[in-house]
């Protein structure tokens, strides 16, 4: 799996993904830290990569993408902010995310749950 943290999240995501082995960029990496969502949904899509995320923007516009690509993971108001403690959230949930994520689906992490939805879908 092939990740790409959003600018609402912290680089040290990133960081954090790759020291556990993980392929991560986060779009500061790449120059598209001042890109639209559009721009970095579509690079994400282009490059096989996994957005996460804290923009629930990037639920909206997988709700309209035709496709089963690229998966999102989204950190809901109220979830953990601080970035080591989100890695370590994700690092420990991966097993259980490996298969929806691969397969297509929108990831939301909430203060007491983990909701998985597989795309594509349509509100």
């Amino acid at each position: 799996m092939r990740f790409l943290i959003d600018n609402a999240l912290s680089p040290i995501v990133a960081r954090q993904l790759k020291k556990s082995g993980l392929d991560a960029q986060h779009v500061r990496d790449i120059q598209l830290h001042n890109a639209s969502d559009h721009v970095i949904f579509r690079y994400a899509y282009s490059n096989d990569r996994i957005i996460i995320t804290a923009d629930t923007d990037f639920g909206f516009i997988l709700s309209r993408w035709k496709k089963n690509k690229p998966s999102v993971i989204i950190f809901r108001k109220g979830s953990e902010r601080e970035p080591v403690r989100q890695t370590n959230l994700l690092i420990n949930n991966l097993d259980n995310l490996k298969e929806p994520l691969t397969k297509g689906s929108i990831v939301i992490i909430e203060p007491y749950r983990i909701r998985i939805k597989s795309i594509p879908f349509h509100i």
